[in-house]
C-alpha cells in the first residue's frame, strides 16, 4: 500500500548493509474445520484456511521469509496467520472449493507483493520471496492526511506502511484499530511489533468494504455487484480489481506497470500450488481507478 520493497541480491551476503529499491505509491491500501489452537487467553483459533494452506505449503510459498537478510525474519509465522484468519471466519470459507482457494491465493499474492524481498534472478525465482519486510523503509512522509477529521493524526506519529498489506495513512490506521481493538492513531507502531495484529490489519483491509470500493473478499468470492459507475469504468470482478482496490490510483488504467505484473506473478504461482485456475480479469490496465 505504501511501498513495494525489494531486497537486493547483495543482502544475501551482507544483511547489515541493507539497501532497498522501493517503488512509491499512494494506495490504501470456519470454526470447527481444520487447524485448531488456543492462544494465551484460551481463545479458539480454528480456521478453515488451514485446510487450504497447510503449514508445509505455507513454507513452500514463502521459502525465504525467515532468511537472515529479510528484516521481518521470524515475524510472519504460520500459527499467527491462522490466529488472525480465525478473526475473519468468512475468509477462505465462501464459495466452492476452487473459489475458496483462489481467494486465499489472491490475498497471499497481494501481501507478498507488498512485502517482497525478491528480484528477477533471485534464488527460487522472484515469487518465492514474499513477507520479507514488515515496515516501510525510509518513508517519504508521515502519511498524515490532515483533512481526515474523523481520524486525526496524533502529533509525532507516522502512519507509513506496516504489516503484510503495508497499512498506510491515518484514515486506515484509525478504523483498523477501532475494528480490531488497538489504538491505531496513537500506537500505529504495534502493527510492525505484533505479528497477529499485523496479519489482522491485512485481513481487515481485505474483508472490509470502504465506499465506493467493495471489499476484496466480495470481489474474489462472487459477491461483488458492479454499479453503473463500475461498469462504465470497466471495474469487473477478478484479481485485477483487488489491485485496483489496493492501489488503483497508481497502478490501474495504464499498461506496462511492473507492480501489477509482480502481483500477478505471485498470484499465478500460488494458484498453481493450490491447483486452481486464476480466473478472469487478472490485471487492471483497462480499469479506471476509484476516485477515492
Amino acid at each position: 500500500m505504501a511501498r513495494l520493497l525489494f531486497l537486493r541480491p547483495v543482502l544475501l551476503a551482507a544483511a547489515a548493509c541493507l539497501s532497498v529499491w522501493m517503488i512509491s505509491n499512494a494506495g490504501v491500501a470456519e470454526a470447527g474445520f481444520g487447524y485448531h489452537c488456543d492462544d494465551d487467553n484460551g481463545n479458539d483459533c480454528k480456521s478453515r484456511v488451514a485446510s487450504i494452506v497447510t503449514e508445509k505449503l505455507y513454507g513452500d510459498m514463502f521459502k525465504h521469509k525467515d532468511d537472515a537478510a529479510c528484516p521481518a525474519h521470524g515475524f510472519y509465522n504460520y500459527t499467527t496467520f491462522l490466529r488472525a484468519a480465525a478473526r475473519f471466519p468468512e475468509f477462505g470459507r465462501d464459495g466452492d472449493a476452487a473459489t475458496r482457494k483462489r481467494e486465499v491465493a489472491a490475498f497471499l499474492a497481494q501481501i507478498s507483493h507488498e512485502t517482497t524481498g525478491g528480484w528477477a534472478t533471485a534464488p527460487d525465482g522472484p515469487y518465492a520471496w514474499g513477507l520479507c519486510f514488515k515496515e516501510e523503509i525510509s518513508p517519504p512522509s508521515n502519511y498524515c492526511d490532515a483533512s481526515s477529521t474523523r481520524w486525526p493524526c496524533v502529533p509525532g506519529k507516522s502512519y507509513h506502511g506496516r504489516g503484510p498489506i503495508q497499512l498506510s495513512w491515518n484514515f486506515n490506521y484509525g478504523p483498523a484499530g477501532q475494528a480490531l481493538g488497538f489504538d491505531g492513531l496513537g500506537n500505529p507502531e504495534v502493527v510492525a511489533a505484533d505479528p497477529e495484529v499485523a496479519f489482522k490489519t491485512a485481513l481487515w483491509f481485505w474483508m472490509t468494504p470502504r465506499a465506493p470500493k467493495p471489499s476484496c473478499h466480495d470481489v474474489m468470492v462472487g459477491r461483488y455487484r458492479p454499479t453503473d459507475a463500475d461498469v462504465a469504468a470497466n471495474r469487473m470482478a477478478g484479481f485485477g480489481l483487488t489491485t485496483n482496490i489496493i492501489n488503483g490510483g497508481i497502478e490501474c488504467g495504464k499498461t506496462g506497470v511492473p507492480q501489477v505484473d509482480d502481483r500477478i506473478g505471485f498470484f499465478r504461482r500460488y494458484c498453481e500450488l493450490l491447483g486452481v485456475d486464476v480466473g478472469p480479469n487478472l490485471d487492471c490496465a483497462q480499469q479506471q481507478p476509484y476516485s477515492s
